[in-house]
């Protein structure tokens, strides 16, 4: 099954996601032994083909992130806005523990699976919905991706050099809404195991970005130090930065007076322990340019394998800065066990990230691949009682 299926065995979750937040939240409860439906249109929801590993193909273009986010998941295509599509919903939610949807409010009413007409079908359903702004304010209804959070969480002004806002490459304000979800979705399971009740669990996109940038938000309030950006030097302690070696690049984060005595003694220079501009990680990272600038001509005349190889016997938080091409053929990467290789129909074997935790108690099995557009339509209708006539009839009519 390549799912941990003693967790959530016999949990039922209807996955109306797009994109990110929605579809990774699904894939982790997938990962976790619950039967995920994910729900697209009939022709296929957007996301199905963004990024496509197979540019042009005339059989049909796959995303990459498709592909990331939907194993361990069956395919349902279906139109819920459609007439005669009631009965069909109806018989989904009934016979289901979660639904998923990353959608505002009113595209939520839209399609008819806001919390009150869930739970008019269903007294006990879990509703998980992520929004770009959350449930209230002005910006209640106002769409937005993760790259919208990033800008608004004050992350874009301090990543980058100073004149030029520069977002994250990876969404993680859209990985860690998945995440977070997931756990309110455990969190609801738990509690209607103990109580019989259902509710609705609320994430939004910029209240995961505040999260994640909570520490630097914290800090303004408190001391209106008003930050700027400083490219990839850390302000806060050093040597926090990237470094060209004489073959590549290479990333240093000391934090913490031993790392730092560490990474002087590598120097062979006493000095940075006798200046008080660089006595704590607050000081040094007011200074933090000239311990950047003096760990570049150490780093410049050696290669990455030198550096990194320095670096390690002192005990020193470091990595190669590597391409994903170079990611894929790294050694530890390949030992971790963590891209599973599996088939896709019409793309071949593509490298799948698994669930990345490790359970001492549980087996692991290969994940299964996506689903295939509406690959398991017909054997999910059968199963909520509708006969063979009944599907050619949706099928003829596109509610599925």
């Amino acid at each position: 099954m390549g799912q941990f299926v003693e967790i959530l065995n016999g949990i039922r979750v209807l996955d109306f996601g797009r994109y990110i937040a929605g579809p990774f939240c699904g894939a982790l409860l997938g990962d976790l032994g619950a039967d995920v439906i994910r729900i697209e249109k009939v022709a296929g929801s957007e996301d199905r083909f963004t990024t496509p590993v197979n540019p042009g193909d005339p059989a049909g273009e796959v995303g990459a992130n498709f592909l990331h986010l939907n194993r361990n998941k069956r395919g349902l295509t279906f139109n819920p806005k459609k007439e005669g599509a009631r009965e069909i919903l109806q018989r989904l939610v009934s016979g289901s523990d979660v639904v998923i949807a990353n959608l505002p409010q009113s595209g939520l009413r839209d399609i008819g699976i806001d919390y009150e007409s869930l739970s008019s079908i269903k007294p006990d359903i879990i509703l998980a919905s992520s929004s770009a702004f959350g449930a209230g304010g002005p910006y209640l209804d106002k769409v937005g991706f993760d790259g919208v959070a990033q800008a608004m969480s004050g992350n874009m002004h301090m990543t980058g050099p100073a004149d030029h806002p520069t977002r994250s490459f990876n969404p993680y304000v859209d990985f860690t809404t998945g995440a977070l979800n997931t756990i309110a979705i455990l969190s609801a399971l738990m509690h209607r195991h103990a109580t019989g009740e259902g509710q609705e669990v609320q994430g939004a996109l910029l209240a995961s970005a505040l999260t994640v940038g909570g520490a630097a938000l914290i800090e303004e309030a408190m001391t209106h130090i008003n930050r700027q950006a400083s490219g990839n030097r850390g302000q806060t302690a050093a040597p926090s930065d990237t470094f060209r070696t004489r073959d590549g690049w290479i990333l240093v984060s000391a934090v913490g007076q031993p790392l730092f005595e560490r990474w002087a003694n590598l120097m062979g220079e006493t000095m940075w322990l006798t200046d008080e501009r660089f006595a704590t990680d607050a000081s040094r990272g007011e200074h933090s340019e000239l311990i950047s600038e003096r760990m570049q001509a150490w780093t410049i005349e050696r290669t990455t394998a030198e550096v990194i190889a320095a670096l390690e016997s002192a005990r020193i938080p470091c990595g190669e800065v590597l391409s994903p091409r170079e990611t894929l053929a790294h050694p530890q990467v390949d030992a971790m066990n963590y891209l599973e290789p599996v088939e896709y129909p019409g793309i071949g074997r593509f490298p799948l990230p698994r669930l990345p935790i490790e359970f001492s108690k549980l087996p692991h099995d290969a994940s299964r691949p996506p689903p295939t557009l509406g690959e398991h339509t017909e054997e999910i209708l059968i199963e909520l009682g509708f006969n063979h006539a009944e599907i050619s009839s949706f099928r003829e009519q596109r509610i599925v």
